[in-house]
């Protein structure tokens, strides 16, 4: 893929106009950059390096998430997460992604994962003259009456070029008469309406009917054009066109206005009698299927009235052709426009996106940490427009806004505990301005991770244990257990005697813990005779990275058992042993020694 782009590069080069803009946001985590390109690149074209634009280093591209958030249409650039830059993945048809917008931005947002960062890159797609205009129809036939007078002015319909600004239609040239001119009216948005003005009054016994070439003419370099025989039919009747009552219509229009309403009514009368003095309404031929959705004629009445839904968002104003004509023989017409202006009322309420998502925050981030980069967006316009956006419960978050209009970031605004809570619920609420303001809300999980920061803990602060003697060796003769706060390998303890060499621990030799769970063995029978009570130190230690530990000191006493017989120690016979007879005097007091017992 990257060879293919440098490729792309090299060939398309002089048909990619390099511009790069960079505006940088809040402490860096925000900066935008915007690039020209022509449209039908080819796939592969490479539309710019947005890592070297922006000084992202190259090799922490890929560790980081580099991409595109993509919408739910197909996307049309694709980003190499190698080396940073963006390519065209698709023909781009700007006549079919921005329609006939003078400036086609396509706004693209990336976004680098831990830390977190956006950047918005905008791509302006340039129009090339890759359209030729076209008319509505190869051949148009008029009917003008051998009475009409010079200066007559009969409207054509307007020739269609999908391409924009200098390239869309601008000149019209009419083949040469005697009897015909061409007049171009500039109604804007690149429409330029043809009007056939008479100049020599007509003699249907010379001649019963006159052909026209209209040629369309862009303005590219090489300019392209598009032609219609024009058909003029001379009749001799009606010489008195209609005469509209206004030299021009506005009216003002509420968006959402009910099907039925009536929007304006226009009026024209005639000078002739009868039916060439009769009036009937239309549209004129400028107005395309899009109009007539929206907005219906009464041909008897002139009355304009509401048939679609009134959008101010799609649209906020309206110039639609309106014909007079009569009902001579040889109808007369004559045009006027209506321009109708939209109100917008506040119908949409504000939409929350969430551009990007930290799904786990440790729970020893500082105050200020970026959890969540937030974008609103309300599609009316004014105050209806204005959003304020805002935390709805009293939580240790809260909402920064960025320089970027309807741009916040979620950070925190306090120490965070993961042994009080372990997750958060964020409700986010965007209220619009309006009169009744709109609102819309959006939740959000926080989840704290954990860090060590809890130390072992035992169940008791010192421990008493009693052992009788003569126990088996090897055998569990009591336990200890600790607990830790945290979790996971933070929560993970293991056990073990402390040995030390002090006079405390002196029998811990004689001793060995399951570091698991913290079963305690003797090594050795004990013996009361021997030793009746001694105590050592138990540490407990998690697996945390640092690990922390605590210790607890264990005093051990040691149970006597009858494990011994009597023995005599007085008198002894010559040969060492103990005799079973004493002689004592006849007369000795009470408490005199006989003999004496071990």
């Amino acid at each position: 893929m990257e060879q293919r782009g440098c490729r792309a590069w090299r060939e398309r080069q002089p048909s990619v106009t390099y511009m790069v803009a960079l505006i940088f946001f809040w402490s860096g985590a925000s900066a935008q950059i915007r690039y020209s390109i022509s449209e039908e690149l080819k796939e592969g074209t490479v539309v710019g390096n947005i890592a070297k634009d922006l000084g992202i280093d190259l090799s922490t591209l890929k560790e980081r998430g580099f991409r595109i958030v993509s919408g739910s249409t197909e996307p049309l650039f694709q980003l190499n997460q190698n080396d940073g830059i963006l390519y065209v993945t698709r023909k781009i048809d700007r006549e079919e992604v921005c329609e006939r917008s003078s400036v086609c931005l396509i706004n693209l947002k990336t976004v680098l994962e831990n830390p977190l960062e956006i950047h918005y890159v905008s791509v302006e797609v340039l129009d090339v003259n890759d359209h030729s205009p076209s008319f509505p129809e190869k051949e148009k036939r008029l009917e003008i009456s051998e009475s009409a007078l010079p200066g007559a002015r009969f409207q054509l319909q307007a020739a269609r070029d999908p391409d924009s600004g200098p390239y869309s239609v601008q000149q019209y040239k009419l083949s040469n008469n005697d009897h015909f001119r061409i007049e171009v009216k500039d109604r804007g948005e690149d429409r330029k309406m043809p009007i056939l003005i008479l100049q020599k009054q007509l003699d249907r016994e010379s001649a019963k009917d006159h052909r026209l070439l209209l040629t369309a003419i862009d303005g590219g370099k090489p300019a392209r054009s598009g032609t219609v025989e024009i058909i003029v039919e001379v009749l001799d009747v009606n010489d008195n066109s209609p005469v509209f009552t206004k030299d021009a219509y506005s009216v003002m229009l509420g968006e959402n206005s009910p099907v039925g309403a009536t929007v304006i009514q226009v009026k024209a009368t005639d000078l002739d009698e009868d039916a060439n003095g009769e009036i009937i309404y239309s549209f004129g031929n400028g107005v395309d299927d899009k109009l007539l959705r929206l907005f219906g004629l009464d041909p008897n009445t002139g009355e304009l009235t509401v048939k679609g839904l009134i959008d101010y968002e799609v649209h906020n104003i309206y110039d639609i052709d309106i014909q007079a004509s009569d009902k001579g023989t040889v109808p007369l017409t004559t045009d006027k426009s209506v321009i109708v202006k939209i109100i917008d009322v506040n119908d949409n309420a504000p939409e929350i996106e969430v551009t990007s998502f930290s799904k786990a925050i440790p729970e020893d981030s500082k105050p200020g940490t970026t959890v969540a980069l937030i974008s609103v967006n309300d599609l009316d316009s004014g105050l209806n427009g204005k959003v304020i956006c805002s935390v709805l419960e009293d939580l240790p978050f809260k909402l920064m806004s960025s320089l970027q209009d309807n741009m916040y970031s979620v950070v925190t605004k306090s120490p965070l505990d993961r042994e009080k809570v372990s997750q958060y619920d964020l409700t986010i609420v965007a209220k619009d301005a309006g009169q009744p303001s709109l609102s819309s809300v959006k939740t959000i999980s926080v989840v704290v991770s954990d860090v060590n920061d809890n130390s072992p803990e035992f169940s008791l602060s010192s421990y008493t244990f009693y052992v009788t003697e003569n126990n088996h060796p090897g055998a569990s003769v009591f336990s200890v257990s600790a607990s830790d706060r945290d979790i996971d390998e933070n929560a993970l303890i293991s056990y073990h005697i402390l040995r030390d060499g002090g006079d405390v621990n002196k029998w811990a030799s004689f001793l060995n813990i399951n570091s698991e769970n913290g079963n305690i063995s003797a090594l050795k029978s004990f013996d009361f005779e021997t030793l009746k009570t001694f105590q050592f130190q138990v540490v407990a230690t998690d697996s945390g990275i640092p690990s922390l530990s605590s210790n607890v000191t264990i005093n051990v006493f040691i149970l006597d058992q009858n494990d011994n017989a009597p023995v005599i120690l007085y008198p002894v016979s010559a040969n060492g042993s103990a005799e079973g007879v004493e002689e004592i005097p006849r007369n000795v007091n009470a408490g005199h020694l006989v003999t004496k017992d071990r």
